[in-house]
Parts: structure tokens; sequence; C-alpha cells
């Protein structure tokens, strides 16, 4: 296993159970950015602003989980891909009440890496859909 993607599964693993910044900048380049084509994470630009706003859906999503179905190393162009689907119920606090319902939802994370960090992350998915399944639009 190369460097990267052992770096790219722990970073993946410590920013999807909500860890936060504080855990995951070990992974990353210090001033590592984020992108996505997502509504929701419009204003996100850096990977630590990210990483705690995983951390703190985790607060609200308290039964937050991912399955990963594909983690593939590109050697040639310096990145790993990370497709999971991630499934969480709205059970404490929120934009709105807690409804109790279930956001099942697809997603993949792009890590781009400068030598064995990373140094940027894409983030595709369909936040719309996961925020009706939640109740929250």
């Amino acid at each position: 296993m190369s460097n990267i993607t052992s770096t790219a599964q722990s970073f993946f693993t410590a920013c999807e159970t909500g860890k936060g910044w504080d855990d995951c900048q070990q992974y990353c380049t210090t001033n590592a950015t984020f992108s996505a084509h997502s509504e929701v994470l419009a204003d996100i630009t850096s990977l630590s602003a990210y990483c705690d706003w995983m951390r703190d859906l985790l607060t609200v999503l308290t039964d937050g989980s991912y399955e990963i179905k594909s983690f593939a190393t590109d050697k040639e162009r310096h990145n790993v891909a990370a497709y999971a689907v991630f499934t969480g119920s709205h059970l404490a606090g929120g934009p709105v009440s807690p409804t109790g319902k279930t956001a099942v939802a697809d997603y993949v994370y792009i890590m781009q890496f400068s030598g064995e960090k990373i140094s940027h992350l894409t983030k595709v998915w369909h936040s719309g859909m996961s925020l009706n399944d939640l109740g929250w639009a």
C-alpha cells in the first residue's frame, strides 16, 4: 500500500467519524483547501473548516456512519478517491427541531496530495437530496 493510500484512509476515517481538524490536520498540508458543488458547503473553502463541519454535523446526526464502496489511488495524478455511502438520522439539535428522519447519501472524496499530505479535497455530493430526506428543506 502506498503512503498516500494509507494517509488517505487514516484521514477519511478521522474526518468521517467527526474527529475534526484537531485530529485530521496531521494528514494534511497547513493550508489545505476544500471545494464542493453543494449549496450546503458553498462557503467552505478550507479543509480545516470542512473537517470541523463534519464534526459538528455528527452532533446532529448522532448515529451517522459510512460504508466505503471503493477506495482507489491514482499514482500518476497523485490523488486518492474514496466512494462511500453515509447514513444518518436527525436525532439532536440542528437547523430545525429533530425530525427523526434519515438520509442515505452517496458521496465521493477526491484527495489531492502534495508530497505525502493532502493539499486539497473535493467532495462530490448532492446535498439537496440529503436535506429533503432529513426534513430540512
